[in-house]
């Protein structure tokens, strides 16, 4: 096997929020004056919308019906939070600037349109992709074979020479291994155990030091 695309996930693969995402979605739902919203029902809804645009669908499932907030008014401010408190993984700007050298790089992201391209604008590595891909403009999300066929088409790379690389198994691990990809899982503490079905682990602490010598072995 010639590996020539390496595709990444974005969410708590190549970045992390710097406080619980519960927090800032109560930061959100303070900021709008919307009643307290937990992140297990936001994160179900979130589901049910992987191809939607933008964040208004899910906001409109989960918010009481006797509520008088604005869904769309919300979607904007737990964009904006979210946004702001990401951080990259440490590394992850060299890693990819040298990665590139070598492979085709990808990124296939899960989420609505507008809610991903406000975190991904926020980080200039984000220019070593050659194909970005946001499930909010497809038919369906990871892990539906035809998120990856996209980011795989936009690349133009076989899935039997392609690695996905993300922390999720239902999405990320099992959804490559279905597309044909191979697939390495990213390990935290707190996320996913690691998984048999993924061609390899590597710690997300990690990910900079030990993905390049991870590869060589597929």
């Amino acid at each position: 096997m010639t590996l020539s695309a390496v595709v990444f996930d974005f969410d708590y693969t190549l970045t992390v929020p710097d406080r619980p995402r519960q927090d800032v979605l109560d930061d959100a739902t303070a900021a709008v004056g919307a009643p307290d919203l937990s992140r297990e029902e936001y994160l179900e809804a979130h589901s049910r919308h992987l191809d939607s645009p933008d964040r208004t669908p899910i906001f409109a499932d989960i918010l009481p019906e006797d509520s008088d907030t604005d869904p769309e008014e919300l979607a904007e401010a737990y964009r904006e939070k979210v946004a702001d408190s990401l951080v990259a993984v440490e590394g992850v700007a060299g890693l990819l600037a040298d990665l590139r050298e070598e492979y085709a790089l990808g990124l296939l992201t899960n989420g609505p349109t507008d809610a991903q391209m406000s975190k991904l604008d926020r980080f200039d590595w984000v220019d070593n992709f050659e194909a970005v891909v946001v499930t909010g403009d497809l038919d369906a999300g990871k892990p539906d074979e035809r998120a990856f066929e996209a980011v795989l088409s936009d690349l133009g790379v076989a899935p039997e020479n392609a690695v996905y690389i993300g922390d999720d198994v239902e999405a990320d691990v099992k959804g490559a291994r279905n597309a044909g990809m191979y697939a390495i899982q990213v390990l935290f503490e707190g996320g996913p155990d690691a998984h048999a079905d993924a061609d390899a682990h590597v710690e997300r602490d990690a990910l900079a030091t030990e993905l390049p010598e991870i590869l060589t072995r597929l």
